[in-house]
């Protein structure tokens, strides 16, 4: 039987609600051998992020990314509990945080000492605003801070948020890449900086990918586009006879294949052939089409879109789509091969004992 890829690896996980235990869970996922340190009768805050709760107390937040670890409550202002983690960091590879700067080592968990100390330690530090800012990352902050909300919404509408906590859940992958990459130079016998650090704002930003290059090129601040799309057309929602859905036109060909599809003469206009004139003739374009498809249920035009190549889908539920991926109540969404669900969310403590008897070796009884 194959191992899993990271099977052996040892990650302490210093971080709490959802970029950092993210991370950690992938490792997690992975092989990786997690333990969870979490404050004494409260633990990580997520925990009382709720309703909904399950039928044991636990919030589905927290479930939603803390599973394939072992949990210790450890306080650590109290000396025994601070010295009791850093045995743990001696045996560790990866230790990844979200801690305000100098807020570890005023407990007597000093990064940059314990890595000197540790030649092969990897440790990741998650920040909102960068490594010397000591405000908190909170995703929706940084949503707005970030620019996301100005492009998102109705045209005329509120700035919005995304409907996830998305800012988070990318700066964990984030996490997880640097991670990933610093051990793989740090295994191949690279000098590489072993501390790493990734921010929730930088990510944002660097999300913003193709809307920040219109910015740089046009100079020109982008605007909010609802479900339209600021580069391509059509590329947006439009709405059948009984409800709405999505079309992505990506070429040039996909459009000719639409209009053969729809059937409206008036769409075959050299005007609309390339995606520039269609851009230029935005209103029309779009006009005439969602006349058409108004004329036709969902699975109509899903249907019909599909078979030609056309990249379509009906907008649609949360429930529907947890039906397609085996998800579970208490480990939620599995992941994709490499990566197993092997442990549920841990209670908090769970496994205190264990660890503080066995260090690392609790694996191996838990």
């Amino acid at each position: 039987m194959s191992q899993l890829p990271l099977s052996g690896l040892r990650v302490l996980d210093l971080t709490r609600v959802l970029a950092g235990p993210l991370a950690t869970m992938r490792l997690g996922d992975l092989g990786a051998e997690v333990i969870k340190i979490e404050r004494p009768g409260v633990g990580d805050e997520s925990r009382g992020w709720g309703p909904p709760f399950d039928d044991r107390g636990e919030s589905a937040y927290y479930l939603c990314c803390n599973r394939n670890k072992l949990s210790v409550a450890a306080d650590l202002m109290v000396d025994a509990d601070a010295a009791f983690v850093r045995t743990l960091i001696a045996s560790a590879d990866v230790v990844m945080d979200n801690f305000l700067p100098g807020a570890l080592a005023r407990r007597g968990i000093d990064p940059a000492l314990l890595i000197a100390q540790h030649p092969k330690l990897v440790w990741c530090t998650i920040t909102g605003f960068g490594p010397d800012s000591g405000r908190p990352g909170y995703d929706y902050v940084v949503q707005a801070e970030s620019g996301w909300m100005s492009i998102t919404g109705e045209v005329h509408g509120e700035p919005m948020r995304a409907g996830t906590a998305l800012v988070d859940v990318l700066t964990g992958k984030d996490a997880l890449a640097a991670v990933l990459a610093t051990l793989t130079g740090v295994r191949a016998g690279l000098e590489v900086e072993r501390h790493v650090y990734v921010s929730l704002y930088h990510t944002a930003a660097a999300a913003l990918v193709n809307v920040a290059q219109n910015t740089l090129v046009s100079g020109k601040d982008p605007a909010r586009m609802g479900n339209s799309h600021p580069n391509l057309v059509p590329y947006q929602l439009f709405h059948a006879a009984d409800g709405p859905l999505v079309l992505a036109v990506g070429s040039d060909g996909q459009f000719a294949a639409v209009v053969k599809e729809l059937g409206v003469p008036e769409l075959a206009d050299a005007r609309f052939a390339k995606n520039t004139g269609r851009s230029e003739n935005r209103a029309e374009v779009t006009g005439l089409m969602g006349k058409r498809i108004a004329q036709q249920p969902v699975a109509h035009w899903v249907e019909a879109f599909r078979k030609d190549g056309v990249p379509a889908g009906a907008v649609r539920h949360v429930r529907d789509v947890l039906q397609d991926v085996a998800a579970s109540p208490l480990t939620g969404i599995p992941p994709f091969a490499p990566g197993t669900v092997r442990r549920p969310p841990p209670r908090l403590d769970e496994h205190g004992a264990l660890v503080r008897a066995h260090g690392w070796n609790a694996f191996a009884h838990a």
